[in-house]
């Protein structure tokens, strides 16, 4: 066993303790955790640490895209969703899969060393998932499936399974539980998004989707408008006509297919409305954001105010590095104090933490508590000032170090 003790500990759950210490046993266990001045004396024959600045819970990221992460800096935003994904979609053939192994591999590796204990990682084809295992990440890992041909995407769910064997074997995902699930609502047949939905609850799992990420989407949904049916039918070769789109409120069509549940991560709600937030909270349904990938593509932010309101618990998530300039779930947290400075500081670092691991159904993680094995992170400065929580989040470049490790067991 032994004690550290820090200047400024953020729990992930609560806001700052000041002069605070925590103890861990030698799995890394938390045992207690509180005021230094409370906890040194029944300690006091511990060996010890000291952290000039602050300590906090291993990250948790709770939607990315590593094996896009050959793209870094390569698909240019600005112009909406549908011109991004055009972009990406022609720039991906060019990157051998040896480029893209090797990124991946530096991806996980810049999750590992900048505090992140835990992901949600969205996949076609399984490529990062055997880097995040061997990495210890927990987790989950979302295997998708899309297309408006209700037989192949049958299929293709049945195929999953045979694919996740094939590619990193039965038992080797350590602390991943694994999930298909559907893409969008625009681009998945309504029965395969059920099918998904249902064989993800079937294995006691989350399942993500994007909904209301743009006012393509809505525009596809609600009326058959907006440039994303084009955009499919010149992608899948089928006319516009074939695609039965169901002219339905965009949030009534999720809740028919079976999205508006507990243990569905609804990812972005970029384009949601005070209702249909006030609805998705109402549901149970998780809800994550990615605010620089927002930004980059669309050029604006997920409605947190109205979010908050609704009573929701937002999650953080990077998405991309082909739409994010890295993987820090912290830098999503500093984007958000930016543009929302009223909300106190340490809710975001709760979103980076604790939210995180509630969305991915990871009750061992995400707060520092008695019991626990969230991971411990030490950002060392003597600069700290009084919020401890705004400093971090005014300062993300700043050098961080893993003074305890995270354990997640798979449920």
């Amino acid at each position: 066993m032994r004690i550290i003790f820090a200047d400024h500990l953020l729990p992930g759950d609560a806001s700052a303790i000041a002069d605070a210490a925590v103890v861990v046993d030698d799995s890394d266990r938390v045992v207690a955790v509180g005021r230094a001045a409370e906890l040194a004396p029944a300690y006091a024959a511990l060996p010890a640490t000291r952290i000039a600045g602050v300590v906090l819970p291993g990250l948790v990221n709770a939607h990315t895209h590593l094996e896009l992460s050959a793209l870094a800096g390569k698909v240019p935003g600005g112009s909406g969703f549908v011109a991004w994904v055009e972009r990406l979609i022609a720039i991906r053939p060019e990157i051998s899969p040896e480029s893209e192994a090797r990124a991946i591999a530096r991806a996980v590796r810049s999750l590992v060393e900048g505090g992140t204990v835990a992901v949600g990682e969205v996949t076609n084809s399984l490529a990062a998932a055997p880097a995040l295992a061997q990495a210890g990440l927990a987790g989950s890992v979302f295997h998708e499936v899309f297309g408006w041909d209700r037989g192949r995407g049958l299929a293709r769910l049945d195929a999953l399974a045979v694919e996740r064997a094939e590619r990193f074997g039965d038992g080797a995902t350590g602390a991943l539980r694994y999930a298909p699930s559907p893409h969008t609502l625009y681009t998945t047949h309504p029965d395969v998004v059920k099918s998904a939905f249902a064989r993800a609850e079937a294995l006691g799992a989350f399942a993500s989707l994007h909904l209301a990420e743009h006012p393509a989407e809505r525009a596809a949904i609600e009326s058959g408008g907006g440039g994303v049916p084009e955009w499919l039918a010149r992608r899948s070769g089928l006319p516009v006509s074939a695609i039965g789109w169901p002219n339905s409120p965009l949030f009534d069509y999720a809740a028919a297919l079976g999205a508006l549940r507990p243990r569905v991560l609804l990812v972005h709600l970029t384009d949601a409305t005070a209702a249909e937030l006030a609805r998705v909270r109402r549901s149970g349904a998780q809800v994550v954001l990615c605010p620089r990938s927002n930004l980059h593509i669309e050029g604006r932010l997920p409605p947190l105010r109205a979010m908050l309101d609704a009573g929701l618990a937002p999650a953080l998530g990077s998405d991309s590095l082909a739409s994010s300039d890295c993987l820090d779930v912290l830098a999503e947290a500093a984007r958000l104090l930016a543009a929302f400075p009223e909300v106190p500081a340490w809710e975001y670092v709760k979103m980076a933490t604790f939210n995180g691991a509630r969305a991915l159904g990871l009750g061992d993680l995400g707060c520092i508590r008695a019991g626990m094995r969230p991971g411990l992170i030490a950002v060392e400065t003597p600069a700290v000032n009084h919020d401890a929580a705004r400093w971090l989040l005014e300062n993300v470049g700043a050098p961080r170090r893993v003074i305890a490790r995270a354990h997640s067991e798979p449920s």
